[in-house]
């Protein structure tokens, strides 16, 4: 009798049985509109005016390489390595690209730079290049739900840094066509590479957070490429005695790594942001923000913000030396704005009055009895104290923009238009968004890399 084959060879076995004609229609279409709205993210990211976007593709530029792979916004190419990395970068910055609730992965960052740099690379089919993209958001996240993203937080590990490494290994391995042994390589050099820390919390420039998928993505692509040369690696990063479980969580549950495989789609998981912030404040800024449209509510009229937050959690966002993650900065600005965009996570509105004013006096409670439902949603609950002695109480179990609450292909597209316009003619937006809508029947990825290459600047929405 044949032993059974250990979860890590199981794993590698169907990434490279993995074919895109396999999956359900309401998945690739998905997939398609985690594309647009990651370059959307992309595009923005690359403008000179944000400053991580403008050294990142300083330094790709100093290291240059055989172009082959696209910098998005940059009019050149470099190598597919370099081109994930700097890409990787730019796709997490803004913090609007989607994300999985559950898996607390923003596994696009990784996986849309990851697939464009190799199949652009590759020379690859758009449907191949397509269904790596699904493949790695796939693997990413079972990574992470394996590993337990919780666990994962608790030791200081980001989930899309480390398991993000091993979703584009899946990618580029899947574009590379490696066999399953050469597959399971690929993976036991991306266990090696993977890393990522969430000690960018303490960089005030938001520089180091969304390096960590660039790094990832970097990092998978290499892992691929060297197991295609023939490079040899730990073979089971899953099995034996220095797995991942015992490295990163000291938990977890390795039978996600498997289970439903075919059936369960993490893809058509994804959640579509609506504001530029961590995803942990978004069902609080619906809350907030729908207290207020419905009581007729300004800042002036708030006394006191109250957010009740799942206690597994709320460290995230309680006091978070980031304004991207700090719930004290995110819900006032929410309220006084009527929005949180791009500026004012990578701009400051803390000296405007009514901001400071509901920041310094803002509470976010520790709610165990919020627990139960993380991390699979984020439920919240905000108190609106008014000045006039009421008090206003709403709770939103999952934001608009995830799966209880999705937002249409329509909305996903104005999302798209709102945020290029800003740094690209509506003429090369549409473009892109139809060489996106029709990626899996063209014949190369070039006309979308293309499209995403030129240069973005500063522009007035038409």
């Amino acid at each position: 009798m044949k032993p059974r084959p250990s979860r890590s060879a199981e794993l590698a076995r169907r990434i490279a049985a993995f074919r895109i004609r396999d999956l359900p229609p309401e998945v690739v279409a998905q997939a398609k509109l985690c594309l647009l709205d990651t370059a959307s993210a992309m595009l923005v990211a690359a403008s000179p005016r944000y400053s991580a976007g403008r050294l990142v593709m300083a330094f790709t530029r100093r290291l240059g390489g055989r172009p082959e792979a696209t910098l998005v916004g940059q009019g050149v190419k470099t190598s597919a390595v370099n081109a994930a990395l700097a890409n990787g970068t730019l796709a997490y910055y803004c913090d609007i690209e989607p994300h999985h609730a559950a898996a607390v992965l923003h596994a696009p960052a990784v996986l849309v730079p990851a697939s464009l740099a190799v199949g652009e690379a590759e020379r690859a089919p758009g449907a191949r290049v397509l269904g790596a993209l699904v493949l790695g958001i796939e693997v990413a996240c079972r990574v992470s739900v394996a590993l337990d993203p919780t666990s994962l937080y608790e030791r200081g590990f980001h989930p899309s840094a480390v398991c993000g490494a091993f979703g584009a290994a899946a990618a580029a391995g899947h574009l590379l066509r490696l066999p399953a042994e050469r597959q399971a390589i690929a993976l036991g050099l991306a266990l090696q590479q993977a890393s990522g820390l969430l000690a960018w919390a303490e960089d005030p420039t938001e520089h180091s957070r969304p390096l960590n998928p660039g790094l990832a993505a970097r990092n998978g692509v290499t892992a691929a490429a060297l197991a295609r040369l023939g490079f040899g690696g730990p073979p089971a990063p899953f099995d034996g005695r220095y797995e991942a479980f015992t490295a990163f969580s000291g938990a977890g549950n390795p039978e996600a790594l498997l289970a439903e495989w075919g059936r369960r789609f993490y893809t058509a998981e994804l959640a579509f942001k609506r504001y530029a912030s961590c995803a942990f404040t978004h069902p609080g800024l619906d809350a907030l923000l729908g207290l207020a449209a419905d009581a007729q509510l300004i800042a002036r009229d708030v006394e006191r913000i109250v957010l009740h937050f799942p206690k597994r959690g709320a460290h995230v966002i309680d006091g978070h030396p980031l304004k991207s993650h700090n719930a004290q900065y995110v819900l006032p600005v929410g309220l006084v704005f009527g929005r949180v965009t791009i500026d004012d996570i990578l701009g400051d509105r803390i000296r405007h009055p009514e901001v400071a004013r509901l920041a310094a006096g803002m509470t976010l409670v520790h709610d165990p009895a919020l627990d139960a439902e993380y991390p699979a949603r984020y439920p919240s609950v905000i108190e609106l104290h008014t000045r006039d002695g009421r008090i206003l109480v709403r709770r939103v179990d999952a934001a608009k923009g995830t799966p209880d609450d999705p937002l249409t292909p329509a909305e996903v597209r104005a999302k798209f238009d709102a945020l290029t316009a800003t740094v690209i003619p509506r003429a090369r937006a549409a473009a892109i968004a139809a060489a996106v809508a029709g990626l899996d029947r063209a014949a190369r990825v070039s006309r979308l890399a293309t499209l995403l290459r030129a240069r973005v600047g500063a522009r007035r929405p038409a």
